[in-house]
């Protein structure tokens, strides 16, 4: 099992790759000028280089590889149909984010290639558990979470810092088995990147990066509902800052008639991050709802028919919260793009 790796040499390998890559990547993208240019629909004033996610890419595929090879070579080999179409998945969504980051592609394209990857982690899963409902679940999570991770990277350390947060919330949720060794893989990456996208950030996750985080955390909680049974819909708790800001500003962008799928500044993080003047008092506000959310998600997640009742509870909660957010004038401003 992974267990026998130890905790602290898989956390270690884990940062210590994605720092590293990093570091190389940022030097990467000076050198070929791949870089996020200010504008009226951007969050930072100084163009900065995007693309670092690639580092937590590879950290990931390498843990994902270890992991099969630990499940395979065991003394009875363990079947891994998840985390062989985890990887595959992984691959693609970084991969097609990656050639979007040096030149940018038809939005169809990119959700084509997002559609394939998640029906990919979908038939993983059901070659896993048999279970046709959880495949379809994994499907519907895998393709949103893949673009919100997207839509919500628009400030200094926030998409990163959201998925490690999620990421420790779900490895204490599952104890040590193998989604839990995933979800510490990923936290431990994230923090690898962290250093050098918390404000000022020195470089981005850039198309490479998003929606690779939404796609490992897809596998994650997908894993974990396996064997979640009645508890599995506490799981959506550590993602309910994110959901509930892209679904509700997304939905708005639509009924405006907007192309929603454009860039802009319209969520509640980046009106946020505007009035302050400062990424970080959004970044840190978000961490602490999500804090909150893990915490609560590991009280209720043996509590039955209360653990409905906390999700309805704190995803109404956060809608009121948005809706004030936009109502506040310093913060919502004009709509207009």
């Amino acid at each position: 099992m992974a267990g026998e790796a130890g905790l602290p040499g898989w956390i270690g390998l884990h940062f210590a790759l994605a720092l590293t890559g990093t570091w190389l990547a940022r030097r990467y993208a000076l050198h070929r000028r791949l870089l996020d240019q200010p504008g009226d629909r951007r969050s930072h004033a100084v163009a900065t280089p995007r693309g670092g996610g690639v580092a937590i890419v590879i950290a990931l595929l390498v843990g994902i590889g270890w992991l099969i090879f630990i499940e395979r070579s065991a003394r009875t080999p363990v079947p891994t149909p998840l985390l062989e179409a985890a990887a595959i998945g992984l691959a693609l969504v970084a991969g097609i984010g990656w050639i979007d980051d040096h030149r940018p592609l038809s939005p169809w394209l990119r959700l084509a290639v997002h559609v394939l990857a998640a029906m990919i982690l979908a038939l993983g899963s059901h070659a896993e558990t048999g279970n046709t409902v959880l495949a379809l679940a994994a499907f519907g999570l895998a393709l949103v979470l893949v673009n919100v991770w997207n839509f919500m990277d628009g400030i200094d350390g926030l998409a990163a810092s959201q998925a490690a947060l999620a990421a420790i919330g779900y490895a204490l949720f599952a104890g040590l088995d193998t989604s839990a060794w995933l979800a510490v893989a990923l936290a431990a990456a994230c923090a690898g990147f962290l250093p050098f996208n918390l404000p000022p950030a020195r470089i981005f996750l850039g198309d490479v990066g998003s929606g690779a985080l939404g796609f490992a955390l897809a596998t994650v909680v997908v894993g974990l509902a396996g064997h979640a049974g009645s508890a599995s819909f506490v799981l959506l708790l550590p993602l309910s800052a994110f959901l509930i800001d892209a679904t509700l500003t997304l939905t708005a962008r639509m009924f405006r008639g907007e192309r929603w799928w454009q860039p802009h500044v319209q969520h509640a993080y980046q009106r946020w991050a505007q009035r302050t003047g400062r990424h970080g008092v959004a970044t840190a506000a978000y961490a602490g709802w999500t804090l909150a959310a893990v915490a609560i998600m590991l009280l209720v997640k043996t509590a039955g028919i209360a653990s409905m009742v906390a999700i309805v509870v704190w995803y109404v909660a956060g809608s009121i919260a948005w809706l004030r957010l936009r109502q506040d004038r310093r913060i919502a401003g004009s709509d207009r793009e």
